[in-house]
């Protein structure tokens, strides 16, 4: 099994491969969108050099829910609801989910989606699979 300093060093490489960064610019604090300049696709993109790299299946919407973001009990006026936030917080516990409840703006859920945020999803998915 690998320990968080492996993990961060591949997620690390896969994010400066993916996004065109300079691997010394990530670090586990750095929002995906808002620090590293992510777009949307580029969220398939490193999905699938994870799965790649860590010889794992991400199932689609388990690591960025997209799907939330079309229903209607979630998204009301641009904006996330509250029971929009309690599902978000159950598919990604350790996403920055109280500055992010402050202004739950739908452009502003990228900045929740942060490289400490994939190496946790990372840890525990390593640790179920290698039980």
């Amino acid at each position: 099994m690998q320990d968080r300093d492996s993990i961060l060093k591949n997620v690390q490489h896969i994010i400066a491969q993916a996004l065109k960064v300079e691997e010394s610019s990530i670090t586990p604090e750095s929002s995906l969108i808002k620090d590293l300049g992510a777009e949307s696709i580029d969220f398939l993109d490193i999905v699938f050099r994870l799965e790649k790299t860590f010889k794992i299946k991400i199932p689609k919407g388990e690591l960025f829910p997209e799907k939330l973001l079309t229903d209607v009990r979630f998204v009301k006026d641009g904006r996330i609801t509250q029971a929009g936030i309690d599902e978000l917080k159950k598919k990604i516990p350790n996403g920055h989910w109280d500055q992010f409840a402050k202004e739950p703006l739908v452009s502003n859920l990228g900045n929740v989606f942060t490289v400490g945020m994939i190496i946790d999803y990372l840890s525990e998915k390593l640790a179920t699979v290698n039980k």
